[in-house]
């Protein structure tokens, strides 16, 4: 496994379990799958209860680890406590935020502002809430990782899908602000910049426009394999040079500027943080 933590590490990390947000199928059952395969009991978040238990179900009769069920709806007022209760005894080592996509576009303001404050609860509200709970827990345990996906709409305001790209650079900006400021702690960040998928999701609205797009098992995959390594990654050559063009600057090297930056103008204490650029192979 050519990751920065292998085999037994890896569960080492961030076992004993895995939590998947957004987990029933697509990336996030892709996730949900990987971490089982790699050791960790893994309790999976979703609002869909058939999807959800079928794939427990499967999990559980290929891989050697317990599963939990979760069926919450993310948007909700009362998420937080309801997940909270359902894993508070359980060592989670790993929390992965994967909800959050858009499958129409439109003009902003051809669409209601229900369905934009919609995304901007599932992909801004429902992550920092929950970094926030787990990412107590994981500090105080010492090791420990998060992943918050996000996509390569995040390097530009995009026409047609305005709220998802803001969204989604929220997610990128948050996972790089963690990411310098709990690697002391002994926990990774990482965001994931996701192109084109090949999930059912997206087969089912535009499966012409899917079919040759990425395996959603090879971007699980990746992330698991990049966790630790550095603030964001993007699978997919193709994508990869793509988010290079578009970001130039060295992601690594501008969150520490930016956040040394910030140290200095509140006098807080802020050291760099090492760690490879998304589009640097072993």
């Amino acid at each position: 496994m050519p990751a920065h933590y292998s085999g037994t590490s890896f569960a080492k990390q961030f076992g004993a379990w895995a939590v998947v947000a957004g987990g029933s199928d697509g990336i996030g059952g892709a996730f949900a799958k990987d971490a089982a395969a790699r050791g960790l009991n893994v309790a999976i978040i979703a609002r869909r209860a058939e999807p959800l238990e079928k794939l427990a179900n499967r999990i559980a009769s290929e891989y050697a680890v317990e599963t939990l069920t979760i069926q919450a709806d993310l948007t909700s007022q009362d998420m937080v406590a309801q997940i909270a209760s359902a894993t508070d005894d359980l060592d989670v080592g790993l929390f992965v935020h994967n909800a959050g996509s858009s499958l129409h576009a439109a003009g902003f303001l051809d669409q209601s502002v229900e369905d934009a404050n919609f995304l901007v609860e599932l992909s801004c509200r429902a992550p920092t809430l929950l970094a926030h709970h787990f990412g107590t827990r994981l500090r105080t345990r010492g090791r420990g990782g998060m992943i918050f996906m996000s996509s390569l709409a995040c390097l530009a305001g995009n026409g047609l899908q305005a709220t998802y790209a803001a969204t989604k650079a929220f997610d990128t900006s948050f996972a790089e602000g963690l990411w310098i400021e709990l690697a002391p702690q002994g926990v990774d960040v990482m965001g994931v910049l996701a192109g084109a998928t090949r999930t059912e999701t997206m087969l089912d609205q535009k499966a012409s426009k899917f079919e040759d797009a990425m395996d959603p098992t090879l971007v699980a995959q990746g992330a698991f394999d990049h966790l630790g390594k550095g603030p964001n990654w993007v699978p997919g050559d193709e994508n990869q040079a793509a988010a290079k063009g578009l970001w130039p600057i060295p992601r690594v090297a501008v969150v520490n500027a930016m956040s040394q930056s910030t140290a200095a103008l509140f006098d807080l204490p802020m050291k760099p943080v090492e760690g490879r650029e998304f589009h640097e192979n072993d």
